[in-house]
């Protein structure tokens, strides 16, 4: 049997990335077929080269048995291909209804909106994912799991052969994942073909008829669900050793030297944190002189634990105490005022204020030392702006340039610069190194091992494995919500840490393992 989509050596690269290197895949017509893979193994990068948000770098692909080469996402929907994203694309100031026909809205005379008409179409599209909401509510007054029904809805509105969801159980309920599944068996009777991405191992085995497994940008094997269990699937994601790229980061680190050992005096402790939306409390202690890893898959809770530590987000419940005395950090500047600094994943909204200049955005943590009498000195702030972006090597113009102007990896660069220069004695990074090159990463990696061994306490958040493993101390491993494992550096394994970092998604009705 033909397949309904064939992908041959399609390679996709960026600026010292290979996000897709030479993929063959084959989907066969009418099956439920998985994509699985750690964080950064590729999944969306495929995704998006096959709608056309991605133009493919190398190789060929076929749909329905002839060439396929997308140029936009439009293509794709002409072509009969869907995508449920896993991040939302609606606007939220607009009606159900609205949003579900937004690019077919019903006409009278070709003119007039047909609200009747508009209202009926809705009603049945949410009667088919279970949703019971009235059609004219507006979209900002839905729950999250409400607006992922509403995404698959609008998938599900006009005619197509390929569905592709991506992490859609992500925010549902047990019996919203069931009803879920039943769409998803009814869409394949009807003829669609159904990729479906998840780091929800049971699913797999409950849904789905084959599983390919990406690993950094290869596709390493396609097998069988029947034919597999979940133990062998972690193991094809990690490999059984450390890929090349540890080995790299390794030599690129070097210089660095070991990081030092920890004082084992408390500097962070954290008792029975609940972020929003979890039932479960994490403890933990970070220590002066150490560096230690948050390690998980998107979704586990490592960016929300870190944010409800720096006051960015309201906690549930739970205690934190600083140097041994409780503190509360109801605001971020709470936190920084007491030397907890946190450099976010969402540098351009959250970490820089893009339209100031790279003096502002470096000197803006602690005005008072480029300050005097509440007067800004502007000598004494160029000239220490200028010597924490040389010793970060930030590539750019003019200290005046602005921080929109600067590359992605610069900018991450100038965020830590910025930290550096506030002198925090905790300092939590989530994803310190993303969009930078190894050059780069080496003299980061060098300045947080010199950072600890001056006594600072790092907390590191990574989706990069090795990384966690060259840099950090120990690594805590989070799985949806819950703190399952430690292990110091004496016990560091790929394959145990992805392993600890699946185990709450291997467990349900089912055991995946035969």
């Amino acid at each position: 049997m033909e397949p309904i989509l064939e992908l041959r050596g399609v390679v996709k690269r960026f600026p010292g990335v290979t996000a897709l290197d030479a993929v063959d895949l084959e989907i066969a017509p009418g099956e439920i077929h998985a994509l699985v893979g750690q964080n950064g193994a590729g999944k969306s990068a495929l995704i998006k080269v096959l709608i056309g948000a991605y133009i493919a770098d190398g190789g060929a692909m076929r749909f329905l048995g002839s060439p396929y080469h997308p140029r936009t996402p439009l293509d794709a929907l002409v072509a009969g291909i869907r995508v449920v994203y896993q991040e939302f694309n609606q606007l939220p100031y607009l009606s159900v209804a609205e949003n579900l026909l937004f690019e077919r809205l019903p006409r009278r005379f070709g003119i007039l909106l047909d609200r009747e008409t508009l209202e009926r179409r809705a009603t049945e599209l949410l009667n088919r994912v279970g949703l019971s909401i009235a059609p004219g509510t507006r979209v900002e007054h839905l729950g999250i799991a409400q607006r992922q029904l509403l995404e698959i809805a609008k998938a599900l509105s006009t005619t197509g052969r390929l569905l592709v969801l991506d992490e859609p159980t992500a925010t549902l309920t047990p019996r919203e994942v069931a009803r879920l599944f039943e769409i998803i068996r009814g869409v394949r009777a009807s003829g669609v073909t159904v990729i479906y991405v998840s780091h929800h191992l049971q699913e797999i085995f409950e849904l789905c008829d084959r599983v390919t497994v990406l690993r950094n940008g290869h596709r390493i094997e396609t097998v069988a669900v029947a034919e597999t269990s979940a133990t062998e699937l972690v193991r094809l994601m990690v490999g059984r050793r450390l890929e090349a790229a540890a080995h790299a980061i390794e030599v690129a680190a070097s210089e660095a030297g070991s990081a030092a050992p920890p004082t084992l005096e408390p500097a962070l402790r954290v008792e029975g944190l609940r972020v929003r939306g979890s039932s479960h409390g994490i403890s933990f202690d970070l220590n002066y002189g150490e560096i230690a890893g948050l390690a998980g898959l998107v979704g586990a809770g490592r960016t929300e634990a870190l944010r409800a530590i720096f006051g960015a987000d309201r906690r549930d419940g739970g205690e934190i105490y600083l140097a041994g005395r409780r503190v509360a950090f109801n605001h971020p500047m709470d936190a920084v005022r007491h030397g907890v600094c946190l450099l976010t994943e969402n540098r351009k909204d959250e970490g820089l204020v893009l339209p100031m200049p790279l003096r502002v955005n470096l000197t803006l943590t602690d005005l008072a030392r480029v300050s005097r009498a509440g007067i800004l000195r502007a000598r004494t702030e160029r000239a220490t702006a200028r010597h924490w972006v040389e010793q970060l090597d930030v590539r750019f113009r003019s200290l005046e340039q602005t921080a929109r102007e600067l590359s992605g990896g610069n900018q991450q660069k100038l965020i830590i610069a910025k930290w550096l220069f506030r002198n925090a004695s905790v300092l939590m990074l989530d994803e310190p190194t993303r969009g930078i090159d190894v050059g780069a990463k080496a003299e980061i990696y060098t300045l947080l091992r010199r950072l600890a061994a001056d006594g600072k306490a790092l907390l590191v958040v990574s989706s990069e494995l090795p990384e966690l493993m060259v840099l950090c101390d120990r690594i805590m491993v989070l799985s949806r919500g819950r703190l399952v494992g430690e292990l110091r550096r004496n016990e560091f394994d790929e394959e145990r840490i992805l392993s600890l970092a699946y185990s709450e998604y291997m467990t349900g009705k089912k055991n995946p393992d035969p």
